[in-house]
């Protein structure tokens, strides 16, 4: 099916919206009588060639800006998404050198990752090989002192209360600076890959897929554990 093609109405419509005028204020700089032009933008009568003329020359457009219909954007959807960032909710996985706490992991498709992750590697042989994933990330640092390897740079001391934000193509290491135990890190990862939960996931091999199934059984039984530590409290 064709599109419609557009009236002088709706033309004179948003071509009176993109300037923010009135009707009186689009009569005055127009010279037509405001009657007329609520008519013409009515669709109830439309406007001579002399008229659409004199309109463009007391507006000082070319004909052709005149007759050009703007692409309206559409409204951004609302989607009332909502997630409260609580430790006792979230996927756990632990490694050897780290423990991941993967934050709000009842919504689904995001495209943002939320983790909490505590660091006990010291040294790039502990950790391993660097990791790469699609899209980006900042990790800033809550607790101790963070030492960042990269694919490109050189590595870097980062202190309690400061961050780093980096492609996540690149290959990226955290790890604890020396003289500090462990690291506190509150990271966000995105992509514009509504997978990317998943494929944060298989980053940690066979545990992080474990853990993905076992958080998945756990919804069922918490409102019973819940209702428990309740009980016991009263």
């Amino acid at each position: 099916m064709t599109a419609q093609h557009p009236t002088i109405g709706r033309l004179l419509r948003s071509l009176r919206a993109r300037k923010g005028w009135t009707l009186k204020q689009m009569s005055e700089h127009s010279g037509i009588p405001l009657s007329t032009l609520s008519k013409v933008e009515h669709d109830r009568l439309t406007l001579t060639y002399d008229k659409l003329l004199q309109l463009s020359q007391r507006l000082q457009l070319r004909m052709s800006e005149l007759f050009a219909e703007q692409d309206e954007a559409p409204e951004p959807p609302v989607t009332a998404r909502r997630s409260i960032g609580r430790v006792d909710d979230a996927i756990r996985i632990t490694t050897p050198n780290y423990d991941y706490y993967y934050l709000c992991p009842e919504l689904r498709r995001k495209r943002m990752i939320p983790v909490l992750t505590r660091v006990r590697a010291k040294t790039i042989a502990e950790f391993g090989a660097l990791v790469h994933h699609s899209g980006e990330e900042y990790i800033h640092v809550l607790e101790g002192r963070m030492e960042v390897h990269t694919e490109f740079y050189d590595p870097i001391v980062l202190e309690t209360g400061e961050g780093v934000y980096i492609d996540s193509n690149m290959g990226h290491a955290y790890i604890a600076a020396e003289g500090c135990d462990e690291v506190l890190l509150l990271g966000v990862c995105s992509s514009a890959d509504e997978q990317l939960m998943e494929s944060l996931l298989t980053l940690h091999g066979e545990e992080g897929a474990v853990a993905s199934k076992v958080r998945q059984l756990e919804p069922a039984a918490k409102p019973a554990r819940r209702a428990a530590k309740k009980q016991a409290t009263r």
